[in-house]
């Protein structure tokens, strides 16, 4: 397993270079960029402008492993779920022109008081990411679903989602919420529902007792996970300081 930064908190107002060497600087192997932070990796970006990012990677010891986009597809309203299935689209050529290895994309409602049904929304949800697997197939990209949103964050919904699109790019990135916890508090139900399609993680506060950390790690271990976690830090006045911390904590636990 190895440890990588989202700029979403922590980095949302660093450029691109200071991003690459506060990582080389404490550990961090990989990042995913958030979208709309100042770093100004978008998809409005020029030919030139990307091949400069992709050679900015190529010459760094960290390694731009995704992009953080914010494209969801539960809207009852059809045309907002098209403009989100293009605009993923256009996430996936430019992490294919920059050298990134997928798009993180995630579900955010249920609609049950418009009075639609949750299985619809999960259907919705899944024949959208199927469209956009099919797309990001033809650029080697993969597609992660965030296990996020407000009722959509059940791990058993993204199982089903996952089952609608049913596409070997599209997978699940585990996201560290006290959602995961089944209603006996045990973190093991969910995560091995989940386990065969986590192609990505994300964690956070390491050092809360809330969240089974320990039981995590250990369960990406056992399941021969090889892939990064990467960081959702909050923001701080002092970034070095708390990133070396914060990859100690990593360390003690990843061992």
């Amino acid at each position: 397993m190895h440890l990588g930064l989202v700029t979403y908190n922590m980095a949302h107002d660093w450029d691109l270079d200071t991003v690459i060497q506060r990582c080389e600087e404490t550990g961090f192997g990989a990042v995913e960029l958030r979208t709309t932070h100042s770093h100004g990796v978008e998809p409005t970006m020029s030919p030139e402008e990307r091949e400069q990012v992709r050679a900015r990677f190529a010459g760094a010891r960290v390694r731009l492993v995704g992009l953080g986009s914010a494209c969801e597809y539960d809207s009852p309203e059809e045309s907002v779920v098209r403009k989100n299935i293009e605009e993923t689209k256009e996430f996936v050529r430019l992490a294919h022109d920059i050298g990134a290895a997928g798009v993180k994309v995630r579900p955010n409602h249920l609609h049950e008081d418009k009075g639609i049904p949750v299985e619809e929304t999960l259907q919705q949800i899944g024949n959208a990411l199927k469209e956009c697997g099919e797309y990001a197939a033809g650029y080697g990209v993969e597609i992660w679903l965030e296990v996020h949103g407000a009722g959509t964050c059940h791990p058993p919904y993204i199982h089903r989602i996952l089952q609608v699109a049913n596409h070997p790019q599209v997978s699940a990135c585990w996201n560290c919420n006290m959602a995961d916890l089944d209603e006996n508090g045990s973190v093991e139900t969910y995560f091995n529902l989940l386990q065969r399609q986590i192609r990505h993680v994300h964690i956070n506060n390491l050092y809360t007792r809330e969240y089974p950390w320990k039981t995590v790690f250990q369960l990406l271990k056992s399941a021969d996970y090889q892939g990064y976690m990467m960081a959702e830090i909050p923001h701080s006045t002092d970034p070095i300081t708390v990133m070396h911390y914060y990859r100690a904590l990593w360390e003690q636990l990843k061992a």
